[in-house]
């Protein structure tokens, strides 16, 4: 087995002078830094004060999981002789506030729309998807359900 170390910084942007005084007294405003790499703005949903011009930690989580389902089912197409030409998702969640002011995801649903070259690799291009979420890092390491409903066609069909 092998391991792998990610790191990076998160740098709160949002001091508008008397820190976290009040809650409403400051900005969620932050950075994602990782070296080498464009840094990522972000802040908190809109619905928790933050700036819906900016990536929040909800939405990083659904991209994660989207983007690791694509990458796992792009390299498994390739082994399988599938010839993706095109793929999009139109991912999804649903998260739940409690009681306590917390919450948690519910689930995440991935709408990807894959085309395949020939309509001969509809079928082997369909059953891809459940060993890519199989192996995806990302929703192996939820606590909820991530579910996918592709939609797969070719250029002829």
């Amino acid at each position: 087995m092998k391991t792998h170390n990610y790191a990076l910084t998160v740098e709160w942007s949002g001091n508008k002078g008397e820190g976290t005084k009040t809650y409403k007294g400051y900005d969620r405003s932050h950075k994602i830094i990782i070296e080498g790499k464009a840094i990522i703005e972000g802040s908190s949903d809109p619905n928790f004060l933050g700036d819906g011009t900016k990536h929040n930690p909800e939405e990083l989580l659904l991209a994660s999981l989207a983007t690791c389902h694509m990458l796992w089912y792009l390299h498994l197409c390739a082994e399988a002789g599938v010839i993706v030409t095109n793929y999009t998702d139109a991912a999804k969640g649903i998260m739940t506030e409690t009681a306590n002011g917390g919450g948690k995801f519910e689930s995440v649903t991935l709408y990807p729309t894959v085309i395949v070259k020939e309509e001969a690799m509809i079928d082997k291009a369909n059953e891809l998807h459940t060993k890519a979420n199989a192996l995806c890092f990302i929703a192996n390491s939820v606590n909820f359900p991530v579910y996918h409903k592709a939609t797969t066609a070719s250029p002829s069909r």
